[in-house]
């Protein structure tokens, strides 16, 4: 058996007028949301990249392109479905998932049971083996003064 790891990261800027959503989970706030191309569903994206990072088949931009209108405003987690499709399809098997969100606000505890169920029935894994954990920067740079939400991940996969 090959087993391999894949490190994925995100980054979106907060903006006013749009739902934040994290891990195809829709995040009750103070209105504001993350910008992109996509739904800028940083927490999915990141799992994304480090997901077609461990098979070594390339990352998020290559996959869905800001540049394609196809993808304005896409479901990311219509996304992760197709990009686990496509890791089956290279005969690799998603075997887990793990994410730490860096926010300061709001506050994400609470929706963390609902987004690791939301992320494993899209790769279709059971929920102790996504895990998803959130932290804040002290108050330090663009997540620390709320301008951002960055995500890091890390994914691992095997082929038989």
């Amino acid at each position: 058996m090959s087993a391999r790891a894949g490190i994925g990261y995100d980054l979106h800027r907060l903006v006013d007028g749009r739902p934040l959503v994290l891990g195809g989970v829709e995040i009750e706030g103070d209105g504001r949301g993350l910008e992109g191309h996509s739904d800028a569903d940083v927490l999915t994206h990141a799992v994304i990249d480090a997901l077609l990072g461990a098979a070594g088949l390339g990352d998020i931009g290559q996959h869905f392109p800001e540049t394609d209108e196809r993808y304005r405003d896409a479901d990311s987690m219509l996304l992760l479905s197709q990009v686990c499709t496509f890791l089956e399809d290279h005969r690799w098997t998603i075997r887990h998932a793990d994410a730490t969100v860096i926010c300061q606000r709001p506050k994400l505890a609470p929706y963390r049971d609902e987004m690791r169920l939301s992320l494993a029935k899209t790769m279709g894994l059971q929920p102790l083996e996504v895990n998803v954990k959130f932290t804040t920067n002290e108050g330090l740079g663009v997540m620390g003064r709320g301008e951002a939400i960055a995500v890091t991940a890390i994914a691992t996969v095997d082929r038989a």
